[in-house]
């Protein structure tokens, strides 16, 4: 069995936080409409999102643990110039509903779905930040005819990692125990030294925020979570790439034993947030990376 280090069990599967009680109930449109709106998983769960711009591929942005499609603002504005451009508030996060069974992380995945078939989207890029790796990569598999690559925001990082359940389980208890203090805790962890404290400190009030109860039951779900099988049920003829941090290692050559179709991009001197800490920067190589997914070269 292989184990990493609890920083990188939380890097993989941290993400920002926030959420809200108001949940829209308007219907889903025919196409996408800028503005908001509201699709429904299948479970019944209402899932907002944000539509700006027009143009092919669309790109749906998927957010991670405890966050919300705001996370993605830089992202948004810039890229909304030349493309379609979905934020997604994931069930438990957000403007979405609160009333999921169990939080499977593969339920997720159809929340994505159900925004992409809603607005009848077509040639999609999908893009994951932490949490929202492992999503996407669930999405893509329900929409093989839809997406057209995988996109994860350090993420992704070994699709070999396994938890060791006795060195993780009093870490799971303590955010049980004590969500808020724990989830800052690590929230700061997963910054380098010399970052911006304004930026650190928005962040872990905002994860801390989130609902106590649904981050606790995620953080099991990732324990339990088989990132080999998911790699290897995304359809090969769709590519999935990554943009990470150096803090953790990416094991390129383990991640391509399961999906051939593979490689990654990192940025040095940046933390879990990438595409906040240097924004300019971060969209740089997506826009790169959005380029290579668009026109593969033959």
């Amino acid at each position: 069995m292989k184990h990493i280090s609890l920083i990188a069990v939380f890097a993989f599967a941290l993400a920002c936080g926030g959420s809200s009680p108001d949940v829209p109930t308007a219907p889903v449109p025919a196409g996408p409409v800028a503005g908001p709106g509201t699709a429904f998983a299948p479970d019944g769960v209402a899932i907002a999102y944000t539509v700006a711009g027009s143009g092919s591929p669309a790109l749906v942005f998927v957010h991670g643990w405890m966050c919300d499609q705001t996370y993605w603002a830089a992202q948004a504005a810039l890229f909304s110039e030349t493309h379609t451009v979905v934020t997604i508030d994931l069930a438990g996060h957000g403007e979405s509903g609160m009333d999921r069974e169990g939080w499977p992380l593969m339920a997720f995945g159809a929340d994505v779905e159900a925004v992409v078939e809603g607005l009848d989207l077509d040639r999609v890029i999908l893009i994951g930040h932490s949490m929202g790796g492992p999503v996407v990569l669930e999405a893509a598999r329900l929409m093989p005819d839809r997406v057209i690559g995988v996109v994860g925001v350090d993420t992704l990082q070994d699709a070999e990692l396994k938890y060791d359940p006795e060195e993780v389980a009093p870490f799971l208890a303590a955010f049980e125990s004590d969500f808020v203090g724990t989830c800052r805790g690590f929230v700061v962890s997963m910054f380098p030294e010399g970052a911006d404290p304004v930026l650190v400190e928005r962040i872990a009030a905002d994860m801390s925020a989130g609902p106590p109860e649904i981050g606790s039951a995620l953080m099991r779900r990732f324990v339990e979570y088989d990132a080999a099988a998911a790699f290897a049920a995304v359809p090969a003829a769709i590519p999935i790439r990554c943009i990470n941090s150096t803090m953790n290692a990416t094991n390129v050559e383990g991640n391509r034993a399961y999906h051939e179709d593979f490689d990654v991009i990192t940025m040095e001197g940046v933390g879990h947030f990438l595409m906040m800490e240097r924004p300019k920067e971060f969209n740089a190589l997506l826009e790169q990376t959005i380029a290579d997914l668009n026109h593969p070269s033959t």
